[in-house]
């Protein structure tokens, strides 16, 4: 199964394509601006984006999609133990209300499991399109993921 991955299984250059697909609805990315604290008119403020931006629409702002990009890898995650490290978020291009994001991660690279450990870190670059498909926000992260020789372990040692 997809969602069973271990770290062996992640091999570099391999792209996953995540089965959720995400419309940013207005109430949910306003809702995140306030829990976020992000309150720059660009993102809440229609009068505003209309008048005082190039674009003439609210912005979604970045974090939120950062997030449902985060989300949307979790389908390959299910033996993840942590998250280590994020790097390179780039936000490539505007987002609005109504438009769909898709998103992909590629294994960028493997490190060997150490002796001992029950984990190795993979490193993914995640990347979101819009329904046209322009990218959008990419951005590299670092998991620690279990091998399957742990999982075989915890099954003997439970049975």
């Amino acid at each position: 199964m997809r969602n069973n991955l271990f770290h062996e299984d992640f091999e570099p250059g391999t792209i996953f394509q995540h089965d959720l697909r995400k419309t940013v609805t207005e109430a949910e990315h306003i809702l995140f601006c306030l829990l976020s604290h992000n309150t720059h008119p660009i993102h809440m403020d229609a009068h505003f984006a209309k008048s005082a931006t190039r674009h003439g629409k609210i912005l979604v702002v970045s974090s939120y999609l950062f997030s449902v990009l985060l989300g949307m890898s979790e389908d390959i995650m299910k033996n993840a133990a942590k998250h280590l490290q994020f790097d390179q978020l780039r936000h490539v291009a505007p987002v609005f209300h109504g438009d769909t994001i898709r998103g992909e991660s590629q294994v960028v690279q493997r490190e060997a499991v150490n002796p001992g450990r029950s984990t190795g870190v993979i490193t993914l670059e995640t990347r979101g399109y819009k329904q046209d498909d322009t990218l959008v926000l990419s951005f590299l992260h670092s998991v620690a993921i279990r091998s399957s020789a742990t999982a075989v372990m915890a099954d003997s040692h439970g049975a």
